[in-house]
């Protein structure tokens, strides 16, 4: 049987931002709603037979099969749930698939000691995870480089940045464990580790298993909760298997509930949708809905409805099918530009080859082999400038460092472009390495 740790636990990682706010007043009461016999005058819900809306249908692509096109309906009682505030947490058809699908993913059944909050993207649920554990000017462990779009959360916290390694085989497990064994006694430790653990934005890369037993370990050893931030879960297409997720390796620990996992639909279905989820301890999700309750009282019924209804009638299978699709037209992009980076920056630049995502982060060689100085070279402004003069866009590698400091590594997506623009781009890149190195 699964040991969850017990509710208690969690009062000393809530920040005062969440133990001070209270239950809404109105959307706390909204389950007795449903109570046989109950009369509510209780909210200020709009009367739905004055909504224009009688249907909506959507086509969707066959996952097994692209040529044919499936169409789903949305209408009666579906519809009205659409159209209708609902439970902040999420449309309960939702909710209940994420939960399945959960199990088959990670092996995480529901009552277990976790729930789903569904938020507006993943980016939504990880920021007010934050804001509900971290107080203005606590430490907080993040991988670096990080993914830049986190870094205002954080911010806005003034938080101390304690900085994590990552190589080619991910975090570097070693050195979180070297940082806390040596953190000064008088000083508390950080309560939250960040990280992005397969296809890593910026550098593309995915975390052995090996090393997430390591920082699970460390993390009961050290009391402390992992943010395991997982857009790219589904677009992993390495040669070797995809290794267990921090949320599925947590049932190898005496207990759960260490780990809050982060999923979007962003990069699978559409970014547009605006649909991710949050799978957590119960008193986490409860201060991420409270937060939700107030902020934007919550997802979109209509955006909702429109998930479930495609993802319920694919079923499972489909999306898992779905899912391999996408992930092998990723690899595709990815074997492109790689073969144009071996093609023009052989020798001008190195990288390690990414396994997941839709991210090259590479080290321009700005100094030519034999070149004096060892100073660390920088492409910020030879990205920002030279690059931008010559009509390539692509992200300076400083800015996905948590501590600042010049590196000359780059970031590129290789998500959109054709292979005529992606060589294109490259062959301007060399142009202006071979610029800087007075070539």
């Amino acid at each position: 049987m699964v040991q969850s740790l017990p509710s208690e636990f969690y009062s000393d990682f809530l920040s005062a931002t969440a133990k001070a706010r209270k239950p809404s007043p109105i959307r706390g009461l909204y389950p007795l709603e449903a109570r046989p016999g109950m009369i509510s005058l209780l909210a200020g819900k709009p009367n739905s037979a004055t909504f224009p809306l009688t249907s909506v249908q959507i086509k969707a692509r066959s996952p097994m099969d692209p040529e044919q096109e499936l169409t789903t309906e949305i209408a009666g009682k579906a519809l009205a749930e659409g159209l209708q505030y609902g439970p902040t947490a999420g449309l309960p058809n939702l909710c209940e698939w994420i939960f399945g699908l959960q199990e088959r993913e990670h092996g995480r059944k529901k009552g277990e000691g976790w729930r789903v909050s569904v938020g507006s993207g993943s980016q939504d649920v990880i920021h007010k995870a934050i804001l509900a554990l971290v107080n203005p000017g606590e430490p907080v462990l993040v991988e670096s480089p990080v993914y830049a779009g986190i870094l205002p959360t954080f911010e806005s916290l003034n938080c101390e940045f304690v900085v994590v390694p990552t190589d080619s085989q991910g975090i570097r497990s070693g050195d979180l464990r070297t940082t806390l064994e040596n953190w000064p006694a008088s000083k508390p430790k950080p309560k939250v580790l960040y990280t992005v653990p397969y296809g890593g934005n910026p550098t593309g890369m995915t975390a052995s298993k090996e090393r997430r037993q390591e920082v699970l370990a460390l993390a009961r050893q050290h009391n402390f909760l992992i943010l395991e931030d997982d857009p790219y879960y589904y677009l992993y297409f390495g040669r070797a298997p995809r290794p267990p997720s921090y949320f599925s390796l947590e049932l190898e620990q005496p207990e759960v509930g260490r780990v809050i996992r982060f999923d979007s639909l962003s990069k699978i279905l559409s970014s547009g949708l605006r649909i991710g989820f949050a799978c957590g301890p119960e008193a986490i999700m409860n201060a991420i809905d409270m937060h939700t309750a107030v902020a934007n009282l919550q997802t979109s019924s209509l955006t909702q409805a429109i998930t479930f209804a495609l993802l319920d009638s694919w079923g499972y299978d489909n999306f898992k099918a779905h899912t391999h699709t996408v992930s092998q037209f990723y690899k595709g992009k990815r074997d492109v530009f790689e073969r144009l980076m071996k093609k023009h920056l052989d020798g001008l630049a190195q990288w390690d080859t990414p396994e997941a995502g839709m991210f090259f982060w590479f080290k321009l060689l700005l100094k030519s082999p034999g070149a004096e100085g060892a100073e660390e070279e920088d492409s910020e402004s030879l990205i920002r400038t030279k690059a931008l003069e010559k009509g390539v866009l692509a992200l300076p590698g400083t800015v996905f460092l948590p501590d600042g400091g010049k590196t000359a590594y780059v970031r590129a997506a290789f998500s959109l472009l054709d292979e005529a623009d992606v060589e294109e781009a490259i062959k301007r890149l060399r142009e202006v390495v071979l610029e800087a190195r007075g070539a």
